[in-house]
């Protein structure tokens, strides 16, 4: 009988553990909610399996899990593993599915194919679903049809597998936000996510969090809706440091400069066309006239993307493309990301109401640095909207 060696150690997700035997790695666990239930889930595995300091190779395996785990695209294909009680289609599908690098993804149907067998997408799901070498087999970069999640079996469910995808710089599929109710137009805006699971996944990731959900209650946020990126970003522009009421009349008064446009914003020839001295008359600032100017004039060269195309672009991409803009900065671009096209993993720690949210939130004298916030919020990933939604709404608690 092959004597088992174990361990625990800690991730940027929490403890997981690895168990090996003399022949490689049998067995990687994800965290579970706490730190003896993971233990127990390897004893269960491998019932005589004594904690012990790794080998060489399996620390070197648990170093390259960790700096996987921290967003290095680490490559992991060459850990050895004992697939000695793995049934053979099983260990084929898992050999596929190393093959797949951080960052990319393949679908069950794709690993089906390459196994030369088409239509077994759904035993290749079987397959990954019983995977005992998590992470080092990477079964969470295997998607559902039309680039959907799919299930996971560790801990957390679909939610663990997007948190990894994230971490790795890859996504499932994003469904750009929708309207909710008839068709017609005039009804708020719905997510691309789901809302209820994305709360159900911070709450989980995190106590204080979840104490701050239970006294705020349902996820609230409205999603505002844009004609165009053009429009959102003047719009923008002109709210900048101002009241909403004061910054809602001076854009007003700059819609109303252009009738055609009224309710919708002018359009970039428009501002072009338009004297300084009358956008200065609709209240405009030097500051925000060269602004606008420069936003304008980047949109008719194609600069600023379309709703379109934007949906096919990653976060980071959106805010490197306009934060060339003049006056445009990254917290500008956030909010965008967050209240107009309704992405589900931004985390604005430049907001003061974030920063103020987490202390009320935490208990703490202090806000919080960048540093602390990014940490913290990498338990909430990919869902860190919906966390900063709660955080903003922890301050409203406190003034009551």
């Amino acid at each position: 009988m092959t004597t088992h060696g174990f361990t625990l150690f800690d991730t940027a997700i929490g403890r997981c553990g690895i168990a090996w035997g003399g022949r490689g790695v049998v067995f990687v666990q994800l965290p579970e909610a706490r730190e003896l239930d993971t233990r127990a889930r390897v004893l269960k595995r491998f019932p005589g399996a004594r904690e012990a300091p790794p080998p060489p190779e399996v620390q070197a395996a648990v170093g390259g899990i960790v700096a996987l785990l921290r967003g290095e695209a680490t490559d992991l294909s060459g850990v050895a593993l004992d697939m000695d009680d793995v049934p053979p289609f099983h260990r084929r599908v898992y050999e596929v599915a190393r093959t797949i690098p951080p960052g990319a993804t393949l679908s069950y149907g794709d690993v089906a194919a390459r196994l030369g067998s088409p239509g077994a997408a759904r035993a290749v799901g079987q397959a990954l679903g019983r995977n005992p070498f998590a992470i080092v087999v990477p079964c969470h970069r295997v998607l559902a049809a039309g680039g959907k999640a799919g299930g996971f079996s560790a801990n957390g469910g679909v939610s663990t597998k997007l948190r990894l995808l994230a971490i790795e710089g890859a996504e499932a599929s994003r469904a750009p936000a929708r309207r909710r109710g008839d068709g017609t137009g005039d009804d708020d805006l719905a997510f691309g996510f789901d809302a209820g699971a994305a709360v159900e996944h911070v709450r989980a990731s995190d106590a204080a969090l979840a104490r701050v959900i239970d006294a705020v209650g349902p996820f609230a946020m409205r999603l505002d809706r844009t004609r165009s990126l053009f429009a959102a970003l003047t719009e923008s522009i002109v709210y900048q440091q101002l009241t909403g009421k004061a910054a809602a009349t001076i854009f007003a008064r700059l819609c109303a400069l252009f009738p055609a446009r009224a309710g919708g914003g002018p359009t970039p020839r428009q501002i072009l066309g338009a004297p300084d001295e009358r956008l200065r008359e609709a209240g405009l600032s030097r500051a925000k006239l060269l602004a606008l100017r420069d936003l304008a004039q980047r949109a008719e060269a194609g600069e600023i993307p379309t709703l379109d195309e934007v949906q096919r672009m990653d976060d980071e991409a959106i805010i490197e493309q306009l934060t060339r803009v003049r006056g445009i900065g990254r917290w500008t671009v956030e909010m965008l990301l967050m209240f107009r096209l309704g992405r589900p993993d931004v985390l604005p720690v430049d907001d003061y109401g974030i920063r103020k949210g987490f202390a009320v939130a935490f208990k703490k004298r202090e806000l919080p640095s960048r540093k602390d916030l990014e940490k913290r919020g990498a338990r909430w990933r990919p869902y860190r909207t919906v966390a900063s939604w709660y955080l903003w709404r922890a301050v409203e608690l406190a003034k009551k």
